[in-house]
């Protein structure tokens, strides 16, 4: 080979190492989040995930590699302080510098209120009633439960980073005002969202841009084709009782106007008490509820417990993908699991 060519060859490849290099780093906080970005940035990047499959966000230690991540990071996309009240420290301790977007914050993000009582009484299924989302509106006063996240090493560096125990989360005295969190169960919300993350990393990187708003606009096109098969799927049960775990899911019952009967416990780290679940069994016998959902990293015998002498079928609610592969395909995923499981339950 010719010291021309030997030449050409190094000078072409460290052009290619500081093009690679100037695409941002970034870090998304849950699964879904994280594979929203993975779309927008397909063929030029992967984005970091903070809070692994099969953790609640509610309550979560960052792992050093994760604290390092989120330290390196020039955006950060998660869904905000309703649902991850500890990553704020965090966000502020190590990545000061970072673009760092709220989505549920946004513009044009459909927020819901959370629903109260076991049977939702308070609010009625007007699913014509959300709300489009005002920055000045948006509330901070939900506090959320602390969930113990087993198998993470909490030893680390950065503990004052994320050092969430001096967050006030009453497991059981937990108030649900302001809006629910749970927003990128709406896959309209999940459209608004690439725009937003497609605009982020276009100002960040330039020269992808066209990549980016590429990518974003086939996402929001698959999606919209998603909402449409899974409201035929969803067709042939609809009008069915069931009863959820947690109100984790008020964002699809919304957005395809199949309603829950009911939640059996008050949030994601509370256990029933006696007089929610007698409440419970009664509204199930009134209502001929034929399924209960519970979910991966729940306790799933609570379910048991309030189906315990009935005929009712019980099922698996996955609100976050703890079984699916992190990644672009996780998403569409998810909300097709969804779908299958209130199907394969109630049909």
């Amino acid at each position: 080979m010719s010291r021309k060519l030997i030449l050409g060859t190094v000078s072409a490849f460290g052009l290619a190492s500081a093009v690679a290099a100037e695409v941002p780093s970034v870090a998304a906080d849950i699964p879904p989040v994280h594979s929203l970005v993975s779309i927008v940035m397909d063929g030029v990047g992967t984005p970091d995930l903070l809070v692994q499959p099969g953790a609640s966000p509610h309550g979560y230690s960052l792992r050093p590699s994760e604290a390092e991540a989120l330290e390196r990071a020039d955006a950060v996309f998660w869904i905000g302080e309703g649902l991850e009240p500890w990553l704020e420290g965090s966000i502020d301790a190590l990545a000061e510098d970072a673009h760092v977007v709220e989505l549920a914050e946004t513009d044009g993000t459909t927020e819901l209120e959370f629903r109260e009582g076991a049977t939702f009484e308070a609010h009625s299924h007007d699913h014509g009633a959300h709300e489009e989302h005002e920055h000045e509106e948006h509330a901070g006063d939900h506090d959320h439960d602390e969930h113990d996240h087993e198998g993470h090493d909490d030893d680390h560096d950065h503990d004052e980073a994320h050092d969430h125990d001096e967050h006030d989360h009453d497991a059981h005295g937990h108030d649900h005002h302001g809006h629910d969190p749970h927003a990128w169960l709406d896959p309209e919300n999940a459209r608004v969202w690439l725009d937003v993350i497609a605009a982020e990393l276009s100002e960040l990187d330039p020269e992808n841009a066209a990549t980016y708003r590429a990518n974003a606009d086939a996402g929001k096109a698959d999606i919209e084709t998603l909402i449409g098969e899974i409201s035929a799927q969803l067709e042939p049960v609809r009008g069915k009782n069931f009863i959820v775990f947690h109100d984790a899911y008020h964002y699809f019952e919304n957005r395809f106007e199949f309603p829950a009967s009911g939640s059996i416990s008050i949030g994601d780290a509370s256990d029933p008490s006696p007089a929610r679940i007698e409440e419970i069994q009664d509204k199930v016998a009134e209502l001929g509820v034929t399924c209960a959902f519970t979910e991966p990293q729940f306790n799933g015998d609570l379910v048991a417990t309030v189906f315990r002498g009935s005929d009712a079928k019980t099922g698996v609610m996955d609100p976050l993908g703890a079984d699916l592969e992190p990644g672009k395909d996780l998403y569409p995923q998810l909300l097709r699991n969804l779908a299958n499981s209130l199907t394969g339950c109630l049909g």
